[in-house]
């Protein structure tokens, strides 16, 4: 078992305090810089990420203000040979969580064979009626998939978690690479990294891929794509409107869209214009008022019956949130193997589903050492971390698992892997996860080399979320 007691695997330095081979060039160019300048060029990096706007807000902050999420200069370095190892378990996974949703959607074969649990699935929130027997415009039920990875050994990565409802960070990633292109010019001529900014494109060219075939009946035959965000006043607002202006798309509010002639159509200075992909940053709830939340003012009446009729296609589809349950991610060895007959190239972290008797009972009793997180949360809410919480917040949160164990996971309290932050001693090491993004449409699955790194600014922090004082960093997948 994993323990915050195992030794903490650092990614630039091995055991004897020697440079590791992916950052030996990097620490080479580093080592020749004047400490001062790095500095300012840290704060500088900070400059340009407010001057460019870059910002979210957290969810129950009592005064709305925007907060910058803060950036480390120092990149996070992959090499090639790892990546191609993580791209073939990313691959893998991604094919069973669509093959999955997809069978869930009709015949259930996963619970038939007795692989999955039917509670799991008919007592799931997520779950939406309004999907079942309907497949989506080309197959595709998660077009845009964050896989949060974390790291423990020179060749040990495992998956924390699965993003397939709407996974964010894609715009910090873009930025983080824009902002080191500005500040460090120079170490991209001298190091062979691989390119991520051609995303936007690759997204664009990705969800037209997707439409439906009333598409060609477009004027010049050309998928119309939109965003629709919930407004101004989201966490992720910055990103629904980076990612639109990058492709090209429109931004649409749930007020400029109407369902005119068996198409969902976007008011435009020209009338209204049917839209063929809608790529969604609204929750299944807010999506339709006439299917899920009557009091939502965020969605599109009677864009479920256009959607099921297959004149649009809404990218991530509908329901794909049960794909982020965490009772479901405990099962995922079992889900790859079933829809892929293989075992899994990335493992899963250990985890005790509190729902069963045996595994509540050893997660109250190991509370101190464990990580208790809602099987629906995100963001770093909701969880409990025991080695660093209080005899009186573990006796509470005991009483919560107590109440509704089915609501909960534990895991133990990984050791994961530390990269260097620049502070004013220097480089010190600070925890980090992993984000990829991955691109799937009919024609195929595409990965980002690299993906959002999070990064934990506090010494002996394992919180990475932005929202509980992480930050970001550059992520580096190196050429051969």
């Amino acid at each position: 078992m994993l323990s915050q007691t195992t030794a903490t695997y650092d990614e630039m330095h091995d055991a004897g305090g020697n440079v590791q081979f992916a950052y030996a060039a990097y620490r080479a160019w580093y080592d020749e810089q004047d400490g001062d300048w790095m500095r300012r060029q840290n704060a500088e990096a900070e400059r340009f990420f407010r001057n460019s706007g870059i910002t979210f807000n957290v969810y129950g902050d009592g005064d709305g203000e925007e907060r910058l999420i803060p950036f480390d200069t120092i990149p996070r370095i992959i090499t090639a040979a790892e990546w191609r190892k993580l791209s073939r378990g990313i691959e893998q996974r991604v094919r069973a969580l669509n093959a999955f949703l997809h069978d869930i959607y009709h015949r259930q074969e996963i619970v038939r064979a007795g692989r999955l649990p039917q509670r799991l699935i008919a007592q799931n929130e997520a779950f939406l009626p309004q999907m079942v027997g309907f497949v989506p415009p080309g197959g595709v039920y998660t077009h845009i998939v964050g896989i949060d990875l974390v790291r423990t050994g020179p060749d040990d990565f495992m998956v924390l978690e699965d993003n397939a409802r709407t996974p964010s960070g894609v715009s910090y990633m873009l930025e983080n690479r824009e902002t080191m292109m500005a500040m460090f010019p120079e170490l991209f001529s001298r190091l062979n990294v691989r390119p991520v900014q051609d995303y936007p494109r690759r997204l664009a060219k990705s969800l037209a891929a997707s439409a439906p075939a009333c598409a060609a009946d477009n004027a010049d035959g050309r998928p119309v794509v939109a965003v629709l965000t919930p407004g101004i006043y989201n966490s992720a607002y910055f990103e629904h409107a980076f990612l639109a202006d990058q492709m090209g798309a429109e931004l649409v509010e749930g007020s400029d869209l109407r369902v005119i002639d068996g198409r969902v159509a976007m008011r435009t200075t020209r009338g209204y214009q049917p839209i063929d992909v809608l790529y969604r940053r609204v929750d299944d709830e807010y999506l339709d008022p006439l299917s899920f939340n009557p009091q939502s003012v965020l969605g599109v009446p009677g864009i479920m019956d256009i959607y099921r009729a297959g004149r649009i296609t809404i990218a991530n589809a509908p329901g794909t949130g049960i794909a982020d349950d965490k009772a479901i991610y405990s099962f995922m060895p079992e889900i790859v193997e079933f829809y892929t007959g293989e075992k899994p190239l990335l493992p899963n972290v250990p985890t005790w589903r509190c729902s069963e008797a045996e595994s509540l009972a050893y997660v109250l009793d190991n509370l101190a050492d464990l990580v208790v997180k809602e099987v629906h949360g995100s963001g770093g809410y909701g969880m409990l971390i025991g080695p660093t919480s209080s005899r009186k917040e573990i006796e509470a949160f005991a009483a919560k698992l107590r109440s509704k164990p089915d609501n909960y996971i534990a895991q133990p309290t990984l050791a994961l892997s530390t990269v260097p932050i620049l502070t004013k001693a220097g480089l010190a090491p600070r925890h980090v996860d992993l984000r990829p993004f991955v691109l799937v449409s009919p024609k195929g699955i595409e990965i980002t080399p690299g993906g959002l790194t999070r990064v934990a600014l506090k010494q002996g922090s394992l919180v990475v979320n932005s929202s509980q004082g992480g930050g970001t960093k550059d992520s580096w997948v190196l050429e051969d």
